[in-house]
């Protein structure tokens, strides 16, 4: 199955999320069969990161979006298994500190960005601007915003400001994955309630899941607005069935892959003077 394809949004297209199966498996059609491909997409992805933490010229930027219960930490502990944790940061982004909101939206954002040679992984993101405000615009107020920079096109603005600094992150070579978790609301029920029924999960669960969960359609049309004026080539949007873990799991790695296969990542070479003082240094060492 082609996962880039399938799952990405072309620029400029309009998005029904309601036409889109969050169950959609493509043509993987058992968890065995998942399990095994991420299993060597895993290790794909731990040597591709080994090339590019050595090349120490790429960065890779991907950013998790999705309801509430939607998977993005298990895609992550999953995914990233086999990746060295020398290489790669996790950022979750909870609701903005005192702190943050003394700074422009996409400060916190710019702090937690990878260097070069690394994986950043955003656990939501700076798109948190263009969803919670939008669905919950008195946020805005807290921000502290001029209102002469508070138009009634402020999401349009941001959509080119978010557009602006993803070309900008690309041009300086780091890459964009930006990836929405597409989970039913019927299967958000399924998991608030497992949560709720296994001690074990307790702890995943906050009364605020049920709030939000009663702006689901806000947030569905949020989404709808952001897919059609930020999904861009050079920093895209996939939409990713998540109503089946195992799958989502299983395309987020192959698309991660694939990225970085683009980028014809490869070990540094080393200079012929080099190598002659390295064979100098191992007469020495055989000879101590």
């Amino acid at each position: 199955m082609d996962f880039v394809k399938h799952c990405r949004v072309k620029p400029h297209r309009r998005v029904e999320l309601a036409l889109l199966d969050p169950a959609d498996t493509g043509d993987i059609a058992t968890k065995a069969k998942a399990k095994t491909l991420l299993r060597r997409g895993v290790e794909r992805l731990g040597a591709a990161q080994q090339q590019l933490y050595a090349q120490d010229r790429w960065a890779l930027l991907v950013v998790l979006q999705g309801m509430d219960a939607a998977g993005k930490d298990g895609t992550i502990k999953h995914v990233m298994s086999g990746v060295n944790p020398q290489g790669c940061q996790v950022v979750s982004f909870k609701a903005p500190s005192q702190e943050e909101l003394d700074h422009d939206y996409l400060w916190r954002s710019v702090k937690a960005l990878p260097a070069r040679g690394c994986i950043g992984i955003h656990n939501r993101s700076h798109y948190e601007e263009v969803l919670v405000t939008r669905v919950h615009p008195e946020m805005l107020a807290r921000q502290r915003v001029p209102a002469v920079t508070r138009p009634s096109h402020v999401w349009r603005r941001r959509f080119r400001e978010i557009n602006q600094f993803e070309r900008y992150l690309v041009d300086n070579g780091i890459m964009v994955l930006k990836f929405f978790l597409h989970l039913s609301r019927e299967e958000q029920r399924r998991r608030f309630l497992e949560r709720l029924d296994e001690p074990e999960k307790y702890w995943k669960f906050q009364p605020a899941d049920i709030r939000e969960r009663a702006y689901w359609d806000q947030y569905m049309s949020a989404y709808e607005q952001v897919f059609r004026h930020t999904s861009t080539k050079h920093a895209p949007w996939f939409i990713v069935p998540a109503d089946r873990k195992w799958f989502t799991r299983l395309a987020v790695a192959e698309i991660i892959c694939e990225t970085l296969a683009g980028l014809k990542l490869q070990y540094p070479t080393v200079p012929d003077s080099v190598r002659a003082e390295w064979q100098r240094a191992r007469a020495q060492l055989r000879a101590t």
